[in-house]
């Protein structure tokens, strides 16, 4: 497996281009299925998940070609075989929202259960009980959700709790079923709007994304379109707090900081002086030694759970007492001792990290043990004293485009060894 070698105590400067959002872009690729015509897509990141993405749409008969620039072109008009198989799905869980639009196209789908995930339990359930209630019959046998509908049919429907793949594999589904369907308690995420607002470029009538409640008129077909993808708003805030760790200077384009307030509210609290614009936020730490940071993650518009190993990273060398709450994943604290091989000091119990900044870590050979794990253990690299390895990388791979050209744009001393 590849690893990454970084040397830290380099104070990042430069000028850094984000990414279309790989959570964006996965629903995205799922819901083209839905297309009568061909889909054109910009701005899609080449990520190891959104390979295989790619491959699922093939494995089904679907053609996906790769333009200039960073663009997919995608044709499902003939998909004939609606299955998703274990040897896919259990690289990413992400495949699970083919479910949604094949069964509205289709009529019927078979999905391999996604299995067991490093960072907390994700249970589908509440896709199965969404799909029956818009009138799938929906069996569980194998390891495979099969669900079956001659004609879905509007219904309204109350999330017993907040899932964003969940709500967008219902708003899917509910776009071409006959009828009205109100989705309540929804996750109001960006990548939830930039999926509602595809699909009404296709011809879909979704009204309420980013509120609590969806509404969705169900149409009878839906088209091809150009769409552009929104940037990469964890992205943008791991370069960021890379930037505030290491007393650096960085300009970020192509961009949009409405996605991330609450990110940069906490930046702004460990003491970042940003300057921000539509589509372009600098960071400046002026050289200056961040301030520790309390937050709770919690869903949309709150601290979001895949910033929250970046910022216990920041933590651990930044002046002060951090508290750290997790309340969206139960597992989620696994870097936890990865940093304290680099001299991080923790006091860990249950959901909550008490964080005490040291005035520096020591490089160290750790390991990634999930996607935004492998962030904190780079940004805790970038701003340690020597030299740190980081195994298990495939992982930062699935998540982050290009990351050691991005870092060395910004002159990071890091390198990809096999």
């Amino acid at each position: 497996m590849d690893k990454l070698r970084i040397v830290g105590g380099t104070p990042l400067r430069g000028k850094v281009r984000i990414s279309g959002a790989k959570n964006a872009v996965l629903p995205i690729l799922a819901a083209s299925l839905l297309a009568d015509t061909e889909v054109s897509l910009q701005r899609v990141p080449q990520l190891k998940d959104v390979s295989t993405m790619m491959s699922l749409l093939s494995s089904m008969g679907g053609k996906v070609t790769l333009t200039d620039g960073g663009g997919l072109e995608i044709d499902t008009s003939s998909v004939m075989l609606p299955v998703a198989e274990y040897d896919l799905v259990k690289t990413m869980r992400a495949s699970i929202l083919v479910l949604g639009p094949l069964l509205a196209k289709v009529g019927e789908v078979k999905v391999s259960l996604p299995g067991g995930c490093a960072i907390g339990a994700r249970p589908v359930n509440l896709h199965v009980d969404g799909l029956k209630a818009l009138g799938a019959e929906v069996h569980i046998e194998n390891g495979y959700i099969h669900a079956t509908a001659r004609k879905l049919r509007g219904a309204h429907i109350l999330l017993d709790s907040i899932t964003v793949t969940g709500t967008q594999n219902l708003m899917m589904a509910a776009t071409l079923a006959e009828g009205k369907t109100v989705l309540e308690n929804v996750a109001r995420e960006p990548e939830v709007v930039d999926l509602a607002n595809f699909l009404n470029a296709m011809g879909a009538k979704v009204s309420g994304a980013g509120s609590t409640t969806i509404t969705i008129e169900g149409v009878r077909s839906l088209q091809g379109v150009r769409y552009r993808v929104i940037p990469d708003r964890i992205e943008t805030g791991t370069y960021l707090v890379a930037a505030a760790m290491t007393g650096g200077h960085v300009e970020l384009i192509d961009t949009d900081p409405l996605l991330l307030e609450s990110v940069l509210l906490k930046l702004e609290e460990a003491g970042a002086k940003l300057q921000i614009e539509e589509s372009r936020i600098v960071l400046d730490m002026e050289g200056r030694r961040p301030k520790a940071v309390s937050f709770t993650t919690a869903p949309h518009p709150a601290f979001p759970t895949d910033m929250q190993a970046q910022f216990m990273a920041m933590n651990a060398i930044a002046d002060g007492i951090g508290v750290i709450s997790e309340t969206i994943f139960e597992n989620r604290f696994m870097h936890v001792p990865e940093l304290q091989r680099m001299g991080a000091e923790f006091q860990m119990e249950g959901h909550t990290v008490v964080v005490q900044g040291v005035e520096g870590l020591t490089g160290a050979r750790v390991m990634a043990t999930d996607l935004r794990a492998s962030a904190g253990l780079v940004l805790a690299a970038l701003a340690a004293k020597g030299e740190t390895i980081i195994d298990r990388i495939y992982h930062i791979d699935r998540g982050y485009e290009a990351i050691e050209e991005k870092l060395m744009q910004l002159g990071a001393e890091i390198e990809r060894l096999p």
